[in-house]
């Protein structure tokens, strides 16, 4: 069975920083690109960062460079997203998501084919 488990977030202040795990099971993520995205109350979710299988090449939202990095541990079947400097407009539940392959690209939602439950991330100002 495919399962994405995200974790890591939290209550931070402004300023402060996070780290996010995303823990496959039931496959090898080693064979998947994988994204991250978010969805704040009221909004439609949105793409954050992804990052190819063999990690070559990273993905970020105009929003988020500079302050967040996708890594990959393919041995621990695990993606990260760090964040730092965050802002109160980082706050939405995020979600990892399998990448299927999707010859379009990595932006779209529609272009990842399982989910995580997804994490909330809370930064005060």
């Amino acid at each position: 069975q495919v399962q994405l488990v995200e974790s890591g977030g939290g209550l931070v202040q402004a300023g402060g920083s996070l780290r996010l795990s995303c823990v496959a099971s039931g496959f090898i993520i080693g064979a998947y690109g994988v994204g991250w995205f978010r969805q704040a109350p009221g909004k439609e979710r949105e793409f954050v960062a992804a990052v190819t299988l063999n990690a070559a090449t990273t993905y970020y939202q105009d929003s988020v460079k500079g302050r967040f990095t996708i890594s990959r541990d393919n041995p621990k079947n695990t993606v990260y997203l760090q964040m730092n400097s965050l802002k109160p407009e980082d706050t939405a539940v995020y979600y990892c998501a399998r990448h299927r392959l999707d010859p379009n690209g990595y932006f779209r939602d529609s272009s990842y084919d399982s989910w995580g439950q997804g994490t909330q991330v809370t930064v005060d100002s």
